[in-house]
């Protein structure tokens, strides 16, 4: 666990975790809870899930989730990951979105997070304060959200999403998916818009996607995960996981082996 964490694993009181950082094994996870402040989680290596009621985000090393007071949220690590929390004052949450979301992490605000969920003192009487108003403006941008996968509130779209949460790589179209789960392939590429913003193949996608960084940060091959995941080849998956994640399979298994230690 984050060395100042002072809440237990699993706790559903609404609590305030203070700022740290730890390594958490792979496959660990954390039940549903809040906290009364905001909260930043960073896997500065491995890779980081953040469920809402709002959908899924997966945040590998270029990606950081964001979560307001308030807000119930559970985390699971895929790899040993190096988590960082960060907790936002409840009077600065004002100025970041008002739900949960994920944003992209450029060279100033990973130094920024890392520096202060590390153990290095305050040299000076507030420059935290003042390095945390860094961490505000560089996350005031339009947040990346090309890694949140929305749930459906439909009971005919759950049941389709439901059947490929089960399996992933499974091959069905949606017209067969319809058939199962009894609605039409027209009324759910509908529900598909309406409901979770993006189309059928998209959000299928994007689930592959968050499986295939489970997959990788295991150190599963890239051909191997591209199988796995339901891509008939891999060059259509290293396609599909550059235009999601913003690099290639193979630089992402790169930058978990040579990820910076633990600060």
């Amino acid at each position: 666990m984050p060395k100042s964490r002072q809440s237990s694993p699993g706790s559903s009181e609404p609590r305030d975790v203070p700022s740290g950082a730890g390594w958490m094994p792979h496959g660990y996870s954390m039940a549903p809870h809040t906290h009364e402040a905001g909260q930043l989680v960073y896997a500065a290596a491995g890779t980081l899930a953040t469920t809402t009621e709002h959908g899924t985000w997966v945040a590998p090393a270029n990606r950081v989730t964001w979560t307001p007071p308030g807000f119930a949220h559970s985390h699971r690590f895929y790899g040993r990951t190096d988590a960082r929390l960060l907790t936002i004052p409840v009077e600065l949450c004002g100025e970041l979105l008002d739900h949960p979301s994920v944003f992209t992490v450029g060279p100033l605000l990973r130094e920024a997070v890392l520096t202060l969920t590390g153990d290095r003192p305050e040299p000076r009487p507030g420059a935290h304060r003042r390095l945390l108003a860094v961490v505000i403006d560089e996350l005031s941008d339009t947040p990346e959200q090309s890694l949140h996968l929305p749930e459906a509130a439909d009971d005919r779209l759950r049941a389709v999403t439901d059947l490929l949460h089960a399996d992933p790589a499974r091959p069905a179209t949606l017209a067969e998916l319809g058939r199962v789960a009894g609605a039409s392939e027209r009324t759910l590429s509908r529900l598909f818009h309406s409901e979770l913003g993006m189309s059928f193949h998209r959000w299928r996608t994007i689930l592959r996607i968050h499986h295939a960084l489970a997959h990788l940060t295991e150190g599963t091959s890239v051909t191997d995960t591209a199988m796995a995941c339901g891509w008939s080849n891999p060059s259509s998956f290293i396609d599909a996981f550059n235009d999601v994640v913003g690099q290639t399979p193979g630089s992402y298994q790169a930058d978990l082996r040579t990820g910076p230690a633990a600060r």
